[in-house]
């Protein structure tokens, strides 16, 4: 089984592959900016700022659907001792804490004409830093402890503590009375949003989603190059 875990066996297919997701990238994104931008109707009360949705929306979804595989990686991957598990979760997260970022810049734009401020220690907004402390705090446990060990234990303890907050961060406007407008996109009943605004929203989810999975190619080639370059016959 640990022959599949060679790096250069993961090398040889993961080098490769960084170009064509780029291509795919940048077509996806061409078409939901189009789409977003330009097809995509203004709201009928947030006039042209409503776009914003189309870049916030999809930065903070990628971000709660990375910091969720990270946790199930690094869980799974200290009980079953699964080492590749932990170097995916660490190339993984940057692009997660980036998005992250770009949700809370891109939420405090689109606040200060909707609420009238820049910030609001609204309960979604407030979770969704919190989350980006969870996010700092597993970059720095990479960083802190050279011993792997001990990192495998500090980033799955992180992780564990993370993903709690991220269902409040879902359900907070339901549960809290908050400033920010409930949930418009519901998978187990009908959606609000019109499907002139779903369609592009899903597009640049898209994009952003072949965007991570572009930053964590290239975060895990150096990862394995690091790995190649030690003598290492296997992950």
């Amino acid at each position: 089984m640990f022959k599949y875990f060679e790096p250069n066996k993961i090398f040889s297919i993961t080098s490769k592959a960084p170009k064509y997701v780029l291509l795919l990238f940048i077509i996806i994104l061409s078409i939901g900016l189009t789409e977003a931008l330009i097809f995509s109707p203004e709201d009928y009360k947030q006039s042209q700022s409503v776009r914003i949705m189309y870049v916030h929306v999809p930065a903070a979804w990628t971000c709660l659907g990375i910091f969720s595989i990270i946790t199930f990686l690094s869980t799974t991957g200290y009980i079953f001792k699964i080492r590749n598990f932990f170097l995916i979760s660490k190339s993984l997260a940057p692009s997660g804490f980036v998005f992250n970022i770009i949700a809370l810049v891109t939420g405090s734009i689109w606040g200060k004409p909707t609420w009238g401020t820049w910030w609001a220690w609204d309960a979604r907004i407030t979770s969704m830093l919190i989350l980006a402390l969870f996010y700092i705090l597993y970059l720095i446990a990479w960083r802190i402890y050279d011993d792997n060990d001990k990192a495998f234990k500090a980033t799955s303890f992180i992780t564990i503590l993370g993903i709690i907050n991220v269902p409040i961060i879902k359900y907070s406007v339901d549960w809290w009375n908050t400033l920010h407008q409930p949930a418009s996109i519901n998978i187990l009943s009908k959606s609000s949003i019109h499907l002139s605004m779903l369609y592009p929203l899903l597009i640049m989810t898209a994009a952003f989603a072949l965007f991570s999975l572009l930053i964590f190619l290239m975060k895990y080639n150096t990862e394995l190059i690091k790995i190649k370059n030690k003598g290492l016959d296997r992950l």
